[in-house]
């Protein structure tokens, strides 16, 4: 239901559109400096005000009305599309703020009387745009971020039968968690009965990288897969012994090269000497 107060609002956005909308697109192009096309603000621009009065004219008064539902779709909808776009948070709020500048074209005293709510409410239209905008910039990094370390820990066939994880960088939980699914995938997909978990691209191994190995390998274990560790260089080697850490029966090698051999001179012994 109507409040007074929300019906003359709407009744003078309603009378007012063109001058309010020429001068909020005019404030609107300047701030975006070409980013986008005038037509494109025009139709974006027209959506978000023919929703603010149309919730004005259905009672609404706060953002978090009801009546307002639509408004707050779009104005999700235009922050999500402009931070995959990568607009500034600036730009975007702006966007909205620059409303204010149409309002203040209203030169009728008696028009603008009325317009200290309607000020506030445009306040909180660019606030919800930029607190939206900044939630789905979160959302593309933390993508983003998750298709990195997919990227950056590929599984390899090296020879059938044999599967190399190459290890490039720091080795922490979320990683490690990432590389026993691709790995324990891997395995299954190829039927490979030799894993090789390279760590000449890992800066430093100290107990937690050490653990994280370790895990990796018994993952890889329990699937029957013949574990080996290898880019164990003379300074890794000499940091492992410092620490205590204990590898117990997991083979390791000096590089990759060498793992490989050993993977395929004992895909060439016989199985019962393989056990044995």
């Amino acid at each position: 239901m109507p409040t007074a107060r929300s019906a003359q609002l709407s009744t003078i956005l309603t009378d007012h559109a063109e001058a309010v909308r020429a001068a909020w697109l005019d404030a609107s192009s300047v701030e975006l400096r070409g980013r986008s096309t005038r037509g494109e603000l025009e139709r974006e621009q027209s959506d978000i005000y023919d929703a603010l009065v149309e919730g004005l004219r259905d009672g609404g008064s706060e953002l978090g009305d009801a009546a307002f539902d639509q408004l707050r779709g779009i104005l999700a909808d235009v922050s999500g599309a402009r931070a995959r776009l990568g607009f500034t948070p600036r730009e975007t709020a702006m966007a909205v703020f620059a409303l204010k500048e149409g309002l203040y074209s209203l030169v009728d005293d008696d028009v603008r009387a009325h317009l200290t709510p309607l000020m506030r409410l445009v306040d909180d239209l660019g606030l919800y745009t930029f607190e939206n905008y900044a939630d789905a910039r979160e959302a593309i990094i933390t993508e983003q971020a998750e298709q990195l370390m997919e990227l950056s820990t590929p599984v390899v066939k090296l020879w059938e039968g044999i599967v190399a994880v190459p290890l490039v960088g720091t080795l922490d939980s979320a990683r490690t968690q990432v590389v026993m699914e691709k790995l324990l995938n891997t395995l299954v997909e190829t039927g490979s009965e030799h894993a090789i978990i390279d760590i000449t691209g890992v800066p430093a191994v100290d107990t937690q990288v050490a653990q994280h190995l370790l895990k990796t390998v018994v993952a890889a274990r329990l699937m029957g897969a013949q574990c080996t560790i290898s880019g164990i260089r003379p300074q890794i080697a000499q940091t492992i012994v410092a620490l205590g850490i204990e590898f117990g029966d997991i083979r390791t090698r000096a590089s990759l090269a060498d793992a490989l051999v050993d993977a395929l001179r004992e895909k060439k012994r016989p199985t019962s000497e393989v056990r044995g």
